[in-house]
């Protein structure tokens, strides 16, 4: 059941959801915009149609790290989750997917096994032209955030970060680089 205050929002933003939305499709818009789906998210076009906007996992989110796409992402994305590692990465408890009521989140058990072998939020990249390991001073914070520290991200002499394949995309390192702009960043996973 929808709650008078959503939909009040949504009729406002339909309108302009509309209007802002035409010209780029949604791939074109996940591209500019690098948006990372919570774990478990489906292939974007069945996420699409999956996620009922009921906002569940953001308000299960203990990191607060799930925002909701306002207008500017098109009428058939509003509403539907996403995550900003700038500004929180995820701390891969499982949590959103265990309360998705329609899958568009699939449920992964919060265990390193499972979460390395299905979690593919994004992945990271480390710029190493401005990263200041690689520049004369080690730094290696975003190592040490790293929830699979020597798995999905491993350092080099003077804790020079190396992204590895496992990297599953949480976004950790990213918030915490000390860098700005970022060093290591999580781009989506096309």
């Amino acid at each position: 059941m929808i709650t008078r205050r959503e939909f009040i929002r949504l009729s406002a933003f339909a309108g302009a959801g509309i209007i802002l939305g035409t010209g780029l499709n949604l791939d074109k818009r996940r591209e500019r915009f690098g948006i990372i789906r919570p774990p478990g998210a489906q292939a974007e076009e069945r996420f699409l149609e999956r996620c009922a906007r009921c906002f569940k996992c953001g308000n299960i989110c203990p990191n607060a790290a799930i925002h909701f796409m306002g207008p500017e992402f098109g009428l058939a994305a509003l509403d539907t989750p996403y995550i900003i590692p700038r500004d929180q990465g995820c701390m891969l408890c499982m949590k959103c997917t265990q309360v998705c009521p329609t899958d568009a989140l699939k449920k992964i058990p919060d265990r390193p096994e499972d979460i390395l072998s299905k979690v593919r939020m994004g992945k990271a990249a480390v710029d190493e032209s401005i990263c200041y390991s690689y520049n004369g001073r080690a730094c290696g914070v975003c190592y040490r955030a790293c929830p699979f520290p020597g798995v999905a991200l491993k350092v080099k002499l003077f804790e020079q970060p190396v992204v590895l394949d496992k990297c599953v995309g949480c976004g950790l390192c990213e918030k915490v680089c000390i860098r700005n702009p970022q060093a290591i960043r999580v781009y989506h996973n096309a």
